[in-house]
């Protein structure tokens, strides 16, 4: 998939997440949100790999649900940094953290359903 499709997909998720979710705010420019998107997407590719492989033992345990449980964190670390770099994407809390998760989830989901061809 395009990285710049990608990207799109997980600005509009994380939007939908910032209205749908209570806790979760983003104040800024429109654009601003493609900026939360990439860090996003830079702490989904360097550090989301490495808890996920030393959290193995819980992901088997629950049968993949703890899995949730780390997106949940990925999505407080975004808001971190993103806070850190000046942009106000703000995650009041773990349970705000875990909703948004799921939202995130699920709108990225479908929108790569409907939005990416599948190669064959």
């Amino acid at each position: 998939m395009n990285f710049l499709l990608k990207l799109a997909i997980n600005a509009a998720a994380l939007y939908a997440a910032t209205r749908l979710v209570d806790g979760i705010s983003y104040q800024g420019p429109p654009m601003g949100l493609a900026g939360v998107a990439l860090v996003f997407a830079v702490v989904n590719t360097f550090i989301r790999p490495v808890v996920k492989f030393f959290s193995f033992p819980a992901i088997l345990l629950t049968l993949g649900l703890f899995t949730f449980v780390i997106n949940a964190v990925m999505l407080l670390i975004t808001a971190r940094l993103s806070s850190e770099l000046g942009i106000a994407f703000v995650v009041r809390g773990f349970g705000a953290a875990f909703a948004g998760a799921l939202v995130v989830t699920v709108v990225s989901f479908v929108l790569s359903t409907v939005l990416v061809e599948e190669k064959k």
